[in-house]
């Protein structure tokens, strides 16, 4: 017998095997929907459902001569089959068991993604839970901007890829559709029984209209899900890869014994891991675009679409599934480094509370223009010199005049940054 596939692996499910068994199942299951409507003897059906058969190879042989995929499939089972081979594929055509058995693929490959993700999910939340007060710096455009923690940073984390898990649950359903309706989708040879029941058996819903195929805006969105889910790996790679910078060294990639970081240069530890995904996901945006080609075709059908499909279906969904896997690793196994998070907050010397400085003094009564001037004026020379701006302040009559030396610990305290971190972890499901 054929090896099937048996929903571990991500390559299978685009292998020979695995396509002409799905194909197998659809021709025997449209018969035994024929048997049922009275169309094909039940001894023939029998013998279809007992003899029923392939081998690649052969198909293959076949299909040199043939130059027909499906033609070289349906010979060689015939071969098996014998006589009673002339009742299968009985007013079908190919589309209808390509794009029922692709489905069957898609839908095979994205129930693996969903796994995928989910590893992500509890990967990100072990680093969230962990590090939950950990501080460290926020920034906005690279730059020191206000203290975070690296909880925080890992719940949103957790908090994207629910939202990539209720993307590709909603690409499941788009995909999850076949069709048995002939030539041109008219259901001229075939009664809709047999599309219903074909659909049912394989846990899909019929088309409610087709031509000779799918619409390929269902596989558009689909691929377009995968590199949205992409991007969101890449968002995350490019997270730590620049964490990892030597300036910075707030976290690192997992480095194991043995592992060498440059030919030239034995101190180094490169995030390649992390340099992997980000090339990865442009890959898969590529596809998008060669999917979103594929959706305006001629009328009932060309085949300008199944080239392109052969290859990005497979590629897309075993390269994400790769990025995944390499991500929940990469996020499992991260050095991360408390520490040096401390040196890079107090890098600035307190220039980072310059908001609640703000904020209080615009409390107290000053100008909002009036505040932001004479805080900028410290944190500039603050940038400039080095000088704690918390000594800056405590030098200024003009603000002093204005806030008690003692409200001071308030406004360069962690705390004003650290108070909401319970209720956003329950906002996110942590």
């Amino acid at each position: 017998m054929i090896p099937r596939y048996t929903g571990k692996e991500m390559g299978a499910i685009w292998s020979d095997a695995n396509r002409f068994s799905i194909w197998l199942d659809i021709e025997i299951l449209a018969c035994e929907a024929m048997n049922e409507l009275g169309m094909i003897p039940t001894a023939d059906m029998n013998r279809i459902k007992k003899r029923a058969n392939f081998n690649v190879s052969r198909i293959n042989r076949i299909e040199e001569k043939t130059k027909h995929d499906v033609i070289a499939f349906l010979t060689n089972v015939a071969e098996y089959v014998g006589p009673s081979a002339r009742f299968i594929h009985r007013g079908l055509t190919s589309s209808d068991v390509l794009d029922t058995a692709l489905a069957v693929q898609m839908v095979q490959a994205i129930d693996i993604l969903i796994k995928d993700v989910k590893a992500v999910r509890r990967a990100a939340a072990a680093k969230a839970r962990k590090y939950k007060y950990t501080p460290m710096m926020g920034r906005s455009h690279g730059i020191h901007a206000e203290p975070i923690t690296f909880g925080m940073k890992m719940a949103l984390m957790y908090d994207e890829f629910g939202r990539a898990l209720t993307r590709l649950g909603n690409a499941r359903k788009v995909i999850a559709y076949g069709q048995i309706s002939g030539a041109v989708g008219t259901h001229a040879h075939l009664d809709p029984h047999v599309e219903k029941y074909v659909c049912r058996k394989l846990k899909l819903r019929p088309a409610a209209i087709s031509t000779q195929i799918l619409q390929r805006d269902r596989h558009a969105e689909y691929v377009a899900i995968l590199a949205l889910v992409a991007a969101s790996v890449e968002r995350w790679a490019v997270e730590f890869r620049h964490l990892q910078r030597t300036e910075v060294h707030e976290v690192e990639e997992f480095f194991s014994s043995g592992q060498k970081g440059s030919s030239a240069m034995p101190h180094k530890k490169n995030p390649i891991t992390g340099e992997k995904l980000t090339g990865l996901a442009r890959l898969i945006r590529g596809n998008m675009v060669a999917a979103m080609e594929n959706v305006a075709l001629w009328h009932e059908r060309d085949i300008s679409h199944s080239s392109v499909e052969r290859i990005i279906m497979p590629d897309s969904t075993i390269g994400l599934d790769h990025m995944l896997t390499n991500l929940a690793r990469l996020t499992k196994d991260l050095r991360v480094f408390p520490k040096r998070m401390k040196q890079n907050l107090e890098m600035t010397h307190g220039l980072v509370h310059s908001q609640q400085l703000l904020l209080t003094l615009t409390d107290s009564g000053i100008s909002r223009e009036l505040a932001y001037k004479l805080v900028q004026k410290h944190a500039m020379y603050s940038w400039e010199t080095g000088t704690p701006l918390r000594e800056l302040v405590e030098g200024d009559r003009e603000i002093m005049r204005k806030v008690k030396k003692k409200d001071l610990a308030k406004v360069f305290s962690l705390e004003t940054h650290t108070k909401d971190v319970d209720r956003t972890f329950k906002e996110v499901g942590l």
